[in-house]
């Protein structure tokens, strides 16, 4: 492919690392709910997530439901942290936004990485990167109130999409925060009555940008500030 996709992990590559896996990197317009892997399934692609494509990792719990544990988009990659060999998904990775991805072959980045030292730091901050998030994300449940969290998921999508109607209905926003349907529509209805909120079909509204982001914890912006701190400076060593 030619030129540098919308993807910013990508865009961050010197330009000799991206030729070393430019060749290999494969285009994929994908929908939403497409299923990248189910929990137990080899992680074989590095997919890296353009534009406002959106990918979320479902952990299964007890009945029959899923908890999203994390969200994607493009800042980063899905599959990194098995860039070093073989590996088995734990959870189900599925597209939550649909759009333009890249998928490039595990194998590929292997051989690169080999290659370039560069190449190998800048992924493997990433991936410790993602590690951190992980880790805000649990501590995130422990703490915070169904409110906080389900303002956090709505922020988080908003400023992945930069579009004020977000694609998420109920039922999405309830397997982000590990509860009912009823439980997440109660949610919504009380933004709705504070008019922070509008719902249409199959959508969520942003009325109140400023407010909603008051209500949200600090989990975003604690995870944020860590990928400036640690990818900032994997950039700095390159230089």
């Amino acid at each position: 492919m030619t030129g540098r996709p919308q993807n910013d992990l990508l865009r961050q590559l010197s330009p000799h690392d991206f030729e070393l896996i430019a060749p290999h990197l494969q285009p994929v317009d994908l929908a939403a709910s497409h299923i990248l892997h189910h929990a137990g399934d080899a992680v074989t692609a590095v997919h890296f997530p353009c534009g406002s494509a959106l990918v979320s990792f479902a952990v299964p719990v007890e009945d029959d439901r899923e908890v999203e544990s994390l969200l994607v988009g493009r800042e980063g990659a899905v599959g990194v942290a098995a860039g070093r060999g073989p590996s088995l998904a734990y959870s189900r990775i599925v597209v939550k936004l649909g759009g333009p991805l890249v998928r490039l072959p595990l194998r590929a980045l292997e051989q690169a990485q080999q290659r370039s030292a560069t190449l190998q730091e800048l992924l493997s901050r990433y991936a410790e990167c993602q590690f951190a998030q992980l880790l805000q994300t649990a501590a995130c449940n422990a703490t915070h109130s169904i409110e906080q969290r389900a303002a956090k998921w709505i922020v988080s999508v908003h400023e992945h999409i930069g579009e004020a109607e977000i694609p998420l209905t109920h039922e999405q926003l309830a397997g982000m925060l590990g509860v009912s349907r009823s439980y997440a529509s109660r949610v919504i209805q009380m933004f709705k009555a504070r008019r922070i909120l509008a719902t249409r079909r199959g959508a969520i509204l942003i009325l109140d940008a400023a407010a909603l982001r008051a209500r949200a914890c600090a989990c975003n912006e604690a995870v944020r500030k860590h990928f400036g701190e640690v990818l900032d400076g994997a950039a700095s060593a390159d230089t």
